[in-house]
């Protein structure tokens, strides 16, 4: 089954968050509708929803802005967290000692389209 269905992304870039702890809240709203992903990234209890959040939003006002579809028919098609930049610090210890903070990002990818209805 081939669908010609626009798929409209947003990507949140260098998101100060472990790219594993948001993959658990994005494994959660994968297939879902529009209205149910934002229902479900209300009510967790995680950190990593504010910006999927924000990153679900922004894809859902892409694809009313630049294709003209409807915020309610949309589902949300494909949602990934990959692997950004660390950030390396270090910390001071004892007997002039050094041991290295490792600080992830990742980049948030939403990617919505418009539900496929079967006539």
């Amino acid at each position: 089954m081939t669908t010609d269905t626009a798929e409209v992304k947003a990507i949140a870039r260098y998101i100060r968050m472990s790219p594993h702890k948001v993959r658990r809240v994005l494994d959660q709203i994968r297939g879902r509708s529009y209205r149910e992903a934002l229902i479900v990234l209300e009510f967790m209890p995680y950190k990593a929803c504010d910006p999927v959040l924000k990153a679900l939003r922004s894809a859902a006002a892409n694809a009313e802005h630049n294709e003209g579809l409807d915020r309610t028919t949309l589902m949300v098609s494909k949602a990934c967290a990959d692997e950004g930049p660390t950030l390396k610090r270090f910390r001071p210890r004892a007997q002039g000692r050094v041991y290295q903070i490792k600080k992830p990002t990742c980049h948030i990818t939403i990617a919505v389209s418009p539900a496929v209805t079967e006539d």
